[in-house]
């Protein structure tokens, strides 16, 4: 059985190394530091950590103050919290003088389970991609997060990564997997049609492309953990080669990858395309894997989707 492993949890240990690697790393979160993961920073850096208490607002706030004076301030809650309530001072404090602030969110999407529709981020990815100077990462599994926390740790200007609560299985090797921002990543080349995935989605989609082998139907696969800015190379490439596109992520369909996507189709080289995500609607309190399945998140639904988006090729 693949391994699963929540990528909050690595966000955590990935904060232990930077932190060990950059005097200037600091982390701030707002009451949660047990669930979002931070608590291991703390303990390691306790100098260096900020419990701002239940003032997501604030909390941005004082990490934007903290980037002006040269620190790389990480400032963590739930996505709801980060992308919700903090929006505002996100966009006006953050964004707008595009200072070194990282916004690690976790808790997003429906895998939140059983807090329920309040609690279920399905708008955040839609949220931060709209700000100026906001780069929007959203990693595949735990060896990505890794990755991508030390990368954005050396890198100028604000982010946002989502992460989940769930434990999700391991797609990448740690040993060779080589991680650029920006940069979308060719899981598994095909002909007939692309199904390109973000998040937990990635592994499911792969999942989805074995599937459709099996029937005849050779998928490549494409893994965009970069929203913002997206891989328009990798997807045009994909749009010219295969002629239809899924995409698929743990997310409302309207403003997040499969909008992205969809953007830079539409302009460059239009072809058939589906997206499966929630379909403007709130979530429910439930467990994670059966949230899924009723939503329609599942290798199931993608191969269906890749089925009927093959016959509406030219």
């Amino acid at each position: 059985m693949t391994k699963k492993i929540a990528t909050r949890e690595a966000y955590g240990e990935a904060l232990i190394e930077v932190g060990k690697k950059n005097p200037n790393v600091v982390v701030l979160d707002a009451d949660l530091s047990k669930s979002t993961k931070t608590a291991g920073f703390s303990k390691n850096f306790p100098e260096r950590f900020f419990n701002m208490g239940i003032s997501e607002q604030n909390m941005m706030g004082t990490a934007a103050g903290l980037a002006t004076t040269g620190k790389t301030p990480f400032a963590s809650t739930f996505a709801m919290f980060a992308t919700g309530r903090a929006f505002e001072i996100i966009r006006n404090s953050i964004g707008y003088p595009s200072l070194n602030v990282k916004v690690c969110a976790t808790h997003a999407g429906l895998t939140v389970g059983e807090d329920g529709a309040s609690h279920q981020a399905l708008e955040d990815i839609s949220c931060m991609r709209t700000i100026p100077n906001m780069t929007v990462i959203v990693p595949a599994d735990a060896v990505e997060t890794k990755a991508a926390i030390h990368a954005i740790a050396e890198m100028e200007g604000p982010v946002y990564v989502r992460l989940g609560r769930a434990g999700v299985p391991i797609i990448n090797d740690e040993e060779s997997y080589k991680y650029e921002i920006g940069k979308g990543v060719l899981l598994k080349d095909g002909k007939d049609a692309t199904l390109i995935a973000t998040g937990i989605m990635v592994g499911e989609a792969l999942e989805a492309s074995k599937i459709l082998e099996e029937k005849g139907l050779f998928v490549r696969v494409i893994n965009i953990h970069t929203i913002k800015p997206i891989d328009k190379e990798l997807i045009i490439k994909a749009a010219k080669e295969t002629g239809a596109i899924v995409t698929v992520e743990e997310h409302n369909v309207i403003g997040g990858l499969g909008s992205a996507v969809a953007e830079v189709v539409v302009e460059n080289y239009p072809v058939p395309m589906k997206r499966i995500g929630t379909l403007d609607t709130f979530g429910e309190s439930g467990k994670p894997d059966e949230l899924l399945k009723k939503y329609g998140l599942t290798k199931e639904e993608m191969v269906k989707a890749v089925e009927e988006i093959i016959k509406r090729k030219a």
